[in-house]
């Protein structure tokens, strides 16, 4: 039964594309792709999988819509369009880089493109994108639905950008999946460190991309991260739920598949950037370093300033200077994290600041540093390991 709900899940999400594209409703589209799925998931545990699964959903799918505009006099002109389809679906792959494209349109907002995407591409229902956002159920449906109801006001083309469009879309597309990745690997409130359903979903719309574009590096890169980084998950919390730091893991709890998967990934989409970095390869790629041992620390630190010539961030910069206190010492990594600006909102960068001042024994300021990061947004799990690290301070 697992299997079969897989099949129909991604199987409904080309469907949902392309009848997106005939009836230019996603309203209309989603409750006939739903209806056909709720259909599937009766009949085909007890009836057996058709030959042709996709063709199935999409012939019932199709009459569903067929019979919604027959009833509503005014989509007449609609009817005819619908009644031409023929029972074999045609080639999908032009129609899901469309819904990509037209669920991550700049004109919504970012929220919104990330609840469409799960909505759409991921396939989880309502109640579910909530959950995964950590918003009421209601609060969602409203924001769902001003999203889709902007895409027919605002006539949000439902089309693969031109050449010339195309690197500063994808790069909208890939900071949305990676944004829903980024929510479940490290959750910014509430009691788990990870929430599994996100990353899970993040690392399937990465796999749709590259598989619609298989020589894009911006994708190969996002989904070699994406794999290299939930490596690591399981070994990521420990038995009550608590953060294990990557020093402290058990390396042969990582998904050694994923990692092998990943670091190949990162050498194909490297080959396809010989003469311009692209900053979600180089993250893959510090990625590579992490999970390879021994950690060559000169290597990460390398990979970071290269990173830095295409992504200069105060996050980069934090997270270089992180690699550098490894590498050179404590106080050559808080020199860094004192000269960098604009991350006194960020968490991390006063628990980097006091992790670093411990080392090197000035724990009245670690103290203090510890102190001001929990009064930021933080999860429970991580909001309790620097409670641990403040209370092990001498008084």
């Amino acid at each position: 039964m697992e299997a079969v709900a897989r099949l129909v899940r991604d199987e409904g999400v080309r469907v949902l594309a392309t009848l997106i594209r005939v009836t230019g409703n996603v309203d209309l589209a989603e409750d006939a792709t739903q209806d056909a799925v709720v259909r599937a998931l009766e009949t085909w545990p007890r009836d057996g999988v058709p030959d042709n699964p996709r063709g199935w959903l999409l012939v019932t799918a199709k009459r569903r819509a067929i019979d919604v505009i027959r009833r509503e006099a005014r989509r007449a002109g609609k009817e005819a369009a619908a009644m031409d389809w023929t029972s074999e679906p045609e080639d999908e792959r032009p129609d899901l880089l469309r819904l990509v494209f037209t669920c991550c349109h700049p004109a919504l907002s970012l929220d919104a493109q990330v609840a469409l995407a799960l909505r759409t591409l991921g396939g989880l229902a309502t109640a579910e994108v909530a959950r995964g956002l950590l918003v009421p159920e209601a609060t969602m449906a409203k924001r769902l639905t001003r999203a889709k109801q902007k895409i027919q006001r605002a006539a949000i083309p439902y089309r693969v950008p031109d050449a010339d469009e195309l690197p500063d879309r994808l790069a909208g597309v890939a900071a949305t999946v990676y944004l829903i990745f980024n929510e479940g690997y490290s959750a910014g409130g509430g009691a788990d460190l990870v929430r599994v359903e996100l990353t899970v979903e993040a690392i399937r719309l990465a796999r749709l991309l590259a598989e619609l574009m298989p020589d894009e590096p911006t994708v190969l890169g996002l989904l070699a991260l994406l794999l290299l980084q939930n490596a690591r998950r399981d070994a990521r919390v420990g038995p009550s739920g608590e953060v294990v730091l990557l020093a402290d893991q058990d390396r042969s709890r990582w998904d050694a598949r994923a990692i092998k998967e990943g670091v190949e990934l990162v050498g194909a989409a490297l080959r396809r950037t010989p003469d311009r970095p692209n900053s979600y390869v180089v993250q893959a790629a510090i990625a590579a370093c992490h999970a390879l041992a021994p950690t060559n620390w000169d290597t990460i630190v390398s990979w970071y300033d290269v990173l830095l010539s295409v992504h200069d961030t105060p996050v980069v910069r934090l997270n270089r200077a992180a690699a550098v206190s490894e590498r050179d010492g404590p106080a050559a990594g808080l020199s860094i994290v004192d000269s960098i600006g604009d991350l006194q909102a960020y968490p991390w960068w006063h628990a980097t600041r006091a992790e670093l001042l411990c080392r090197l024994g000035r724990d009245v300021e670690a103290r203090a540093a510890y102190e001001e990061a929990l009064r930021l947004d933080l999860n429970e799990p991580q909001a309790a390991h620097l409670r641990r690290r403040l209370a092990d301070l001498s008084p």
